[in-house]
């Protein structure tokens, strides 16, 4: 399915957050049971919270309106004011959260740089800080983005996380998963996701991307890690009451979308194939894993912000600039192999035309 409604693009590759709720899932949100979601009454939100729960091997689960909002009250919980959280330099919390940890958690963070936005145990080490009395802040968590959006979509190894969990709790810190794009990162690899969550102290789904639902994240953890959540969520404004409507697109789209999200994937990896075939433009292609492709522009006739608007504007195409010369096509449930094909067709018209 490509979307063609109005003055919108034909083919929106700008990010799998566009994506939108299949008839049947509309169907299923039409016939959910609700209730009071806050008092843990409404019945489609708390089966959707046991299937997130069970899926990532964790005692319970909250529904949350935002993945921000999962990434947000894991570091309430976890960290006090002043204490540090350690990510990776291109982190998603750090760059697209507008400033969550300080505003919300009050917490310092400490970058490492890693290859394309995973790190190991090793260099986990060079940022962990010594002991200083009274003097140095307090480090409390390791922060995990899986996939690493910044990184290209790339996938943890579960060794790396493994290793990575070792060296935290050796120092007494608690891990979180930011899963925005963790069962893109299942799929790919052949990992469960309940072996991510036996290594993670906190971890999330994110609902309203690969999955193809209108909004929503799941945060997992322990039975006492959950209950607190509770508390920020209501504090966060994060109340939703009878929210199974929504909750209902989400366990849809645990029953039907997982497994498709390969399709997603062979897609991202078609697209990077067919743009490094473009004069002027470059993509590693041997780095798409998931449904993410970053690629730049050589040829010195555009800026990534001008090739957007062009295909946008010429072709219905949208394809998001990510820097001066860096642009990024991310593959969903919306989009099919024709739509990459008139990507494809367009990237070489506007470049052609140079």
């Amino acid at each position: 399915m490509m979307t063609n409604e109005g003055n919108g693009p034909a083919v929106d590759l700008y990010s799998d957050t566009v994506s939108r709720p299949t008839a049947a899932m509309r169907q299923a949100m039409a016939e959910a049971e609700v209730g009071n979601e806050q008092a843990m009454e409404d019945p489609t939100v708390n089966l959707l919270c046991e299937k997130v729960a069970a899926l990532l091997g964790k005692e319970a689960a909250i529904f949350l309106p935002s993945g921000t909002m999962c990434n947000e009250i894991a570091y309430r919980v976890w960290v006090d004011r002043g204490e540090e959280i350690i990510l990776e330099e291109s982190a998603h919390a750090l760059h697209f959260e507008a400033g969550g940890p300080a505003a919300l958690a009050g917490a310092m963070v400490r970058t490492l740089k890693g290859k394309r936005g995973i790190f190991d145990a090793a260099g986990l080490e060079t940022v962990i800080r010594v002991p200083r009395g009274h003097h140095g802040q307090r480090q409390k968590l390791v922060n995990i983005e899986n996939t690493a959006n910044l990184g290209g979509g790339a996938v943890w190894p579960l060794a790396t996380v493994s290793g990575v969990a070792e060296c935290a709790r050796s120092h007494g810190l608690k891990v979180h998963m930011d899963g925005a794009r963790l069962l893109n990162a299942v799929v790919a690899s052949g990992t469960p996701a309940s072996s991510y969550g036996a290594l993670c102290d906190s971890l999330w789904i994110d609902l309203s991307k690969g999955l193809g639902c209108p909004v929503g994240g799941v945060l997992a953890g322990s039975a006492e890690f959950i209950e607190r959540s509770w508390l920020f969520k209501h504090q966060f404004g994060g109340a939703m009451r009878q929210a199974g409507i929504i909750a209902a697109a989400g366990v849809h789209a645990l029953d039907h979308h997982i497994d498709r999200l390969a399709e997603d994937h062979a897609n991202a990896r078609y697209l990077a194939e067919g743009i490094a075939s473009i004069p002027g433009l470059t993509v590693a292609v041997d780095e798409i894993e998931t449904n993410m492709v970053y690629f730049d522009i050589e040829a010195p006739a555009f800026d990534a912000a001008g090739l957007s608007e062009r295909l946008m504007r010429e072709h219905k195409v949208r394809i998001g600039p990510m820097g001066p010369r860096r642009m990024r096509a991310v593959t969903h449930i919306d989009v099919t192999r024709s739509g990459i094909e008139l990507a494809l067709t367009a990237l070489k018209a506007v470049m052609g035309a140079a």
